[in-house]
């Protein structure tokens, strides 16, 4: 039987329409719950969403955006280690850190795709984050691919924007971590399936940040991902981990006898 806080989450996160209110409402339970009280619940939304429960899948998309939060790291390890004090298997497997991978990182491409004025000078940051504001398309693709958390951040927020350049952003390669770090923790643009596959299936993902999204995942994406040829190992072993937890899939009776 699902805990009391379970079932509030249950009941409640599906009936906000916006994911920026899902992330506050979330956002202040976790804050003002105890410990155990909030581990137990997300134990309980983890273990239903690997038996595919689409409510209990729903919860946990909010869930995974909060895992970046950086007011919300401190949190996260307690329910970590209680997770493993308490056995709280579901929990502990989406709380479990993956080791780092080496990759690019943000500081090795903090050169390239930065925006410049009419004489060549390339743009403070300030500049490029006034850029990113602006309504203006031709502003936009100025600073689209800019590698700048804070510059991204002011993107993802701009009203010109759409998901295929989001889709460009974050499927770009070599990847810049930062930048799709800021995607995966947005309320919005992390609850789309098409930019949620484009960032696990990009070999320069930070595993802390693709391990959590696959257990979103639906199966026919767990097994595209699972024969993704450049896919890190981690990566692939949390969708073969996944697929082992759904459940199995019902025969059809309703084929012809050969």
């Amino acid at each position: 039987m699902p805990s009391p806080l379970e079932s509030r989450f249950r009941r409640v996160l599906p009936r906000l329409r916006e994911s920026s209110a899902r992330a506050a409402y979330l956002r202040s339970e976790l804050e003002a719950r105890p410990d155990i009280e909030v581990a137990i619940a997300l134990d309980g939304i983890c273990g239903a969403s690997e038996q595919a429960d689409p409510i209990a899948r729903d919860v946990l998309a909010s869930v995974v955006t909060l895992l970046g939060d950086a007011s919300l790291v401190g949190r996260f390890a307690l329910l970590r280690r209680l997770s493993e004090q308490h056995a709280l298997l579901p929990l502990g497997r989406l709380l479990r850190r993956p080791p780092p991978r080496a990759g690019a990182s943000d500081d090795d491409l903090s050169t390239q795709r930065v925006a410049t004025s009419k004489d060549g000078r390339p743009l403070t940051l300030g500049e490029r984050r006034a850029l990113a504001r602006r309504p203006s398309r031709a502003a936009l693709d100025r600073v689209l691919l800019d590698p700048h958390p804070m510059v991204v951040r002011n993107v993802l927020g701009n009203p010109r924007l759409t998901e295929d350049d989001v889709l460009r952003l974050v499927a770009r390669r070599p990847a810049i971590p930062g930048a799709i770090a800021e995607v995966a923790r947005h309320p919005s643009w992390s609850q789309r399936a098409r930019l949620r596959m484009a960032i696990v299936q990009n070999p320069g993902t930070p595993p802390d940040i693709s391990a959590p999204l696959v257990r979103l995942l639906v199966r026919p994406e767990l097994l595209r991902l699972l024969h993704a040829p450049d896919v890190p190992k981690v990566v692939r072993a949390a969708a073969k981990e996944m697929l082992e937890r759904r459940p199995p899939v019902p025969e059809r009776t309703d084929l012809p006898r050969q």
